[in-house]
């Protein structure tokens, strides 16, 4: 339960219908699995005690008070276990028959909810025996001598952690057009759960889970569905027991169909809560009636996984869509820009490195949209004291493969006249040494649109912009930057798209840039002519940077919890103390470089996290990086 995990399951019990007995001992069983295995929250299907398919059995008394007896064991028998668990069952109240979820915990009774919507079309008759949850329907129901159950519209909240709380809805009552869901969630429930017994017919699965991947991202809650299967009546109907846990519009865990068993998932409260915050039009409603229920704050066991490059799809099939996608996107800025200003020359520097190759990518792609000349492309390679050949002549042919006017302007002399005028030794190669090159290169671009009528095209890219690595008013500056919101692990992965797209010289030159070491090129290559300057070893590796700053920057993860996930993430790549050394980099970087960012210059919004000083991301300046760094420095013991 630290750092927000809850493990939650959805369970379906092989089951007898009408036999409470017999299904009282599968649910038992199924709680003391589900603890084992770290459960601290379960949720049985619809009327789970009896069966759904009962039919006219539930007129009978025989059926009900062995419900009421056989619910009272499941709480006796699972009383020293530390898990909250819903159970369906059909309670009597004022001489009417509802359809109801239970909650117990720990040995006692906590809550019970009766369902709202009741169904009385096609296959389904539900009206026939159980009454529609009026507004206001408040009452007691007598278990046994020593147990009752209290029901009422209700939310439960954890004691131990008051922003655990889940709300209950059941079966259809997900189905219908204003669902109870809404009220649950804008009355603070970040975890639904839906007790139900959906029977399957041709096509129903996946608009089953179409609706609630849909419900969990537009409530930003988790919807934990748990269905009835195997043991229902087949005599009209057959059940898969198609349980479904979902996050924020996304499914976390989903069951086989036709199976029975636990679905367990790692629900992350503190991503939802947080999701809120962000988002101002999430409706919030007076919280109402609640009810409180016990559990142990413990380190919950994840067996969630989390993808290492958060920024790209693991799926090969979803990530050429992706890339098309976001190339589109891309292109599409720039070409509306360059059309609102009559402009039909670009500029740009190109290195031979992975960040122009992509900006030139790009450019080409909007000046075809635009139906312009690929020569108004002015792509300007400047070496200086830091290039090799291998990037230089990949900048060369990279330009001549696109047909991009190429042009050569080498900066040493320029260089070297302002350490003169500056009184800057050519011998002491620090940051002043690094930095005149970058500028000298931004002079030249932007002096060369002024004699084109054209505009500098960006090339740095988010991760850059999130760690400062970019020289203030040098490579930080452009009159669109069409990278920056795009991370340098997706970077890599843009290039690769067109590279796979392309054929010939033009392949095999992106794939060279593919294989070259990321590197600025500010410093001499090394004896063998090649580079002596790679970013990641100065910087450090920039799959661990995109991750911290997804996690971060999205989701608003405390850097513990960023740590904590990172170690699992990246067990066997990098040790702990090399996460740890990277993570504290980062968020001081993230913090004194703001500077930087607080000028960008306009860009296009491609994915979810940017740092547009004018869109997602405004922060102070002056902002101090202290909490964050202590936080690591008191509670990480490696």
């Amino acid at each position: 339960m630290k750092d927000g995990f809850i493990k939650t399951a959805c369970a379906t019990p092989e089951l007898k219908v009408a036999d409470c007995i017999y299904n009282a001992d599968r649910i038992i069983d199924l709680i003391k699995e589900a603890h084992d295995k770290g459960v601290k929250i379960l949720c049985f299907p619809e009327l789970s005690v009896t069966g759904y398919t009962c039919g006219d059995l539930f007129l009978q008394d025989a059926l009900l008070t062995s419900a009421k007896t056989e619910l009272v064991r499941i709480i006796r028998e699972t009383s020293q276990l530390d898990i909250a668990a819903v159970v369906g069952i059909p309670l009597t109240v004022y001489g009417k028959l509802y359809n109801c979820a239970v909650v117990i915990n720990k040995g006692k009774v906590t809550g019970a909810v009766a369902k709202k919507n009741i169904p009385n079309y096609n296959e389904f008759y539900e009206v026939r025996h159980f009454t529609p949850a009026e507004e206001g329907l408040c009452a007691d129901i007598r278990l046994d001598d020593e147990y009752s159950v209290h029901l009422e519209d209700t939310l439960f909240t954890c004691t131990e952690l008051p922003e655990l709380i889940f709300g209950i809805e059941i079966c259809e009552d997900m189905w219908v057009s204003s669902p109870p869901s809404e009220q649950l969630a804008g009355r603070g429930a970040v975890i639904v759960f839906n007790l139900s017994a959906s029977d399957e017919v041709i096509g129903k699965a996946e608009y089953r889970r179409t609706l609630i991947k849909a419900r969990s991202g537009s409530l930003a809650c988790a919807y934990a569905y748990a269905d009835s299967g195997i043991g229902e009546s087949t005599q009209d109907m057959v059940f898969a027991g198609h349980n479904i846990i979902a996050e924020n519009g996304s499914v976390l865990a989903e069951s086989k169909p036709f199976t029975s068993g636990l679905t367990i998932a790692d629900i992350d409260i503190k991503k939802l809560i947080h999701e809120r915050r962000r988002m101002n039009t999430f409706r919030t409603l007076p919280a109402g009636k609640t009810s409180e229920f016990s559990l142990e704050v413990t380190d919950t066991r994840l067996d969630r996984t989390f993808a290492g490059t958060p920024f790209v799809p693991t799926d090969k099939k979803a990530l050429d869509s992706r890339c098309s996608e976001i190339l589109t996107m891309q292109a599409v800025g720039l070409m509306s820009r360059m059309r609102h200003i009559g402009c039909k020359t670009a500029v740009l520097g190109l290195s031979g490195g992975l960040d122009s190759t992509l900006a030139l990518i790009v450019t080409v792609h909007a000046f075809d949209m635009l139906g312009l000349d690929r020569k108004g492309i002015r792509a300007v390679t400047m070496p200086c004291f830091g290039t090799t050949d291998r990037t230089y002549n990949n900048a060369c042919e990279l330009a001549k493969a696109y047909g991009a006017t190429l042009e050569e302007i080498n900066i040493c002399k320029s260089v070297t006249q302002h350490f003169e005028d500056i009184g800057q030794s050519a011998d002491v190669q620090d940051v002043t040494y690094e930095n005149s090159q970058a500028r000298e290169r931004t002079q030249i671009l932007m002096d060369k649109a002024n004699q084109l009528g054209g505009i500098v095209i960006g090339t740095g890219d988010l991760s850059e912009l999130a760690l400062g690595w970019a020289t203030y008013n040098g490579d930080h500056m452009s009159m669109y930057a069409v990278n920056a919101s795009i991370p340098k692990t997706l970077v890599r992965w843009l290039v690769g798209y067109e590279s796979q797209i392309s054929d010939g010289i033009l392949k095999k030159v992106l794939d060279d840039i593919l294989d070259t070491p990321v590197s600025p090129e500010l410093l001499p290559p090394d004896e063998n002519g090649t580079i002596s300057q790679k970013t990641e070893d100065i910087v450090g590796p920039y799959e661990l940077h995109d991750f911290f700053m997804y996690y971060m920057l999205r989701w608003g993860f405390s850097p513990l919890k960023i740590f904590r996930i990172a170690c699992r993430t990246f067990e066997g790549a990098y040790p702990k103390e090399v996460i740890l050394k990277w993570l504290k980099s980062f968020i001081r970087r993230f913090f004194s470089q703001q500077f930087k960012r607080s000028c960008l210059p306009d860009a296009p919004k491609v994915g979810t996290v940017t740092l547009s000083p004018r869109g997602d991301w405004r922060m102070p300046s002056d902002a101090q990086a202290n909490i964050w760094l202590k936080e690591l420095d008191d509670q990480v013991r490696l």
